[in-house]
């Protein structure tokens, strides 16, 4: 094992020795004896399968027949979320087929920031995900079931169902993904035309026939950004079938791959023969292990705020310190769009998750000893599914890359380094994602310009007022402030700024988005300027250094902490599109670093 990986594992198991041992002992005791309905009342039992037909009612009634609760993200406007609609009758067929019962428990709202980036609905995202743990809970809450099927795609669904699992940590669990689509328009041309449309080269008709060419069936957004991060990180975890995350909707594979899950998640009941809750499974080698693989393949930068409220519904206590140092010891092998020109169906061809966590694992980066939902140890995820009959084999993964434009050996790597770098200084700390950023652009020390908005910064764009060297400030876009949207719309203004030869950066107590490029951007500033953060100080002019080789975060102002800070008024983004009911998510919010959660408090 590598050292700097076994010491935060260390460091990490210390830090949440108490949480971690009071969440075990929650959810062993919550465990009992049997399937949970056997302690229901008659009354209680008899509301919870009314609807059931004969069959499934004499299985019910029967404590020694196991019943699945089925928790899905479905919804036919969102394409990766689409091919969900018939996943709950496969499950429901392959459940009765190996003499148990599946009943559908509840659904959880999904939205897409591809739908809702530069919109108001924007500001709901990043709370959708503790509202999605919050579904999860209440879908399982009937205490009918003795294992969960969890179905989900995209960015806040998967860790808030995640969340919502772990509170009922004694059942197994296993997640079930739906797919890329296949590829259409490259991720590059899109970005090209992005860029085009920013620039006023081409107008709306040429931006949409393109976004609409890269964007066009069911299935999961072909770029590395935070959903196809997040079917990565739950393989890496042990939490879904070796090999199955990047299986396009409308395979042959597909459907064979729900009905295993099924079968799969049977045998970790009580009532099976190696009885494994999901409590069990993510431990801190897990939580590590998905740090390493986030850190390997360039993911999503959502994920220093996701896999920190992912812990800590497991009892465990990780801050981005942690991502910092194992960043400095885990090579990046992978190159995926906004990281690379492939997309993740080139990654799956080339090798994919299989390659990556076998070279992981013989390169001493990753936990083998670990629980999955496979058995003991991670070895057992460098495997590959394939058709045989009516259900599927295992075959070994492929141990040489067949791209390695796109995939690497950890021996020969893109950088010896992780993707993401901590920054901090007199204006707090903050993450920045270097994978897609070219090595001249690491270090930016400019003037700020001080934007409140997008919007703000479009303008000024169209104006020409900013063909100059300068580091964008958007402060008040933290959790708190107006529930931290991402500012992907940014993406191409910057990019056509940084094209013409000018120094350009981002700084916000805002997210960017999972497919953050090739700009320099310090995001997720924490303390954030609501709570009295510098970056809410900062003036027009001011000099911002942003240096990830050094990790400093720094305005050329002495004790900038004491300036006054500014009026600002927020509430227009409290009310419209829903926002006003969201009030309460913004008075409890804890800060980016602590997993912007509503879950623990400040």
């Amino acid at each position: 094992m590598n050292p700097t990986i076994q010491a935060v594992t260390e460091r990490v198991r210390r830090r949440s020795e108490s949480s971690r041992a009071a969440y075990l002992h929650r959810i062993r005791k919550a465990a009992g004896d049997g399937p949970a309905r056997g302690g229901l009342s008659c009354s209680n039992l008899a509301h919870g399968m009314a609807a059931s037909g004969r069959v499934d009612k004499t299985a019910l009634s029967d404590s020694q027949a196991p019943n699945i609760g089925i928790v899905s993200a479905y919804n036919d406007m969102l394409s990766a979320h689409q091919p969900l609609e018939t996943y709950p009758a496969q499950v429901k067929r392959a459940a009765a087929e190996a003499g148990a019962v599946a009943q559908f428990a509840g659904g959880v709202p999904a939205m897409c920031d591809g739908v809702t980036q530069g919109q108001d609905g924007m500001d709901l995202s990043l709370f959708s995900r503790d509202v999605i743990a919050l579904s999860t809970a209440v879908a399982l809450s009937h205490d009918m079931f003795d294992a969960a099927v969890l179905m989900g795609v995209c960015d806040k669904i998967v860790p808030g169902l995640l969340i919502g699992a772990l509170s009922f940590g004694h059942l197994p669990t296993i997640f079930v993904p739906a797919g890329p689509m296949v590829s259409g328009l490259s991720n590059k041309e899109k970005a090209q035309v992005r860029e085009a449309y920013a620039a006023g080269r081409v107008g709306r008709e040429e931006l949409l026939a393109a976004e609409s060419a890269a964007y066009h069936a069911p299935g999961t957004c072909t770029f590395y950004g935070t959903a196809n991060s997040n079917q990565m990180l739950m393989e890496f975890m042990g939490l879904q079938l070796p090999g199955g995350s990047f299986v396009n909707p409308g395979s042959n594979l597909r459907p064979r791959l729900t009905a295993e899950a099924v079968r799969r998640v049977l045998s970790l009941t009580r009532l099976g023969d190696s009885y494994t809750p999901i409590g069990e499974i993510v431990d801190e080698r897990a939580i590590v292990n998905a740090i390493v693989g986030l850190l390997a393949t360039g993911g999503s930068t959502n994920h220093t705020i996701h896999l920190v409220a992912i812990a800590k519904a497991a009892g465990i206590r990780i801050d981005w310190q942690d991502f910092a140092d194992l960043s400095s010891a885990v090579p990046l092998i992978a190159r995926v769009y906004p990281n690379g020109i492939a997309d993740v169906n080139h990654f799956h061809a080339a090798g994919g998750l299989g390659f990556a966590i076998a070279e992981l694992l013989d390169a001493g980066m990753l936990h083998g000893d670990v629980r999955t939902i496979m058995g003991d140890g991670l070895d057992r995820f460098c495997v590959e599914p394939s058709i045989d009959g009516d259900g599927i084999a295992w075959k070994s993964a492929e141990r040489q890359s067949l791209d390695t434009e796109i995939l690497r050996p950890a021996g020969d790597p893109f950088d010896a380094e992780g993707g993401l770098k901590l920054v901090e200084g007199n204006l707090g700390r903050a993450i920045v994602k270097l994978s897609a950023v070219a090595e001249a652009h690491h270090t930016v020390e400019a003037p700020a310009r001080v934007f409140r908005s997008q919007e703000e910064l479009t303008r000024a764009f169209n104006a020409g007022e900013l063909e100059r060297d300068f580091v964008a400030v958007l402060p008040y876009q933290g959790p708190c402030a107006n529930g931290m949207p991402e500012l992907h719309k940014l993406t191409p203004y910057l990019g056509v700024l940084q094209n013409r030869g000018f120094k350009v950066a981002l700084l916000t107590d805002g997210r960017m988005s999972g497919a953050s490029g090739k700009v320099l951007a310090a995001i997720q500033v924490t303390p954030e300027a609501v709570h009295g953060g510098p970056i809410g100080k900062i003036r027009d002019g001011d000099r911002i250094t942003i240096c990830a080789r050094s990790g400093r975060l720094n305005a050329a102002v002495p004790d900038i902490e004491r300036r006054p800070e500014p009026a600002y008024d927020l509430s227009p983004g409290h009310s419209g599109m829903g926002r006003e009911l969201f009030a309460v998510f913004r008075a409890q919010a804890c800060d980016a670093e602590a997993g912007a959660t509503i879950f623990g408090g400040h």
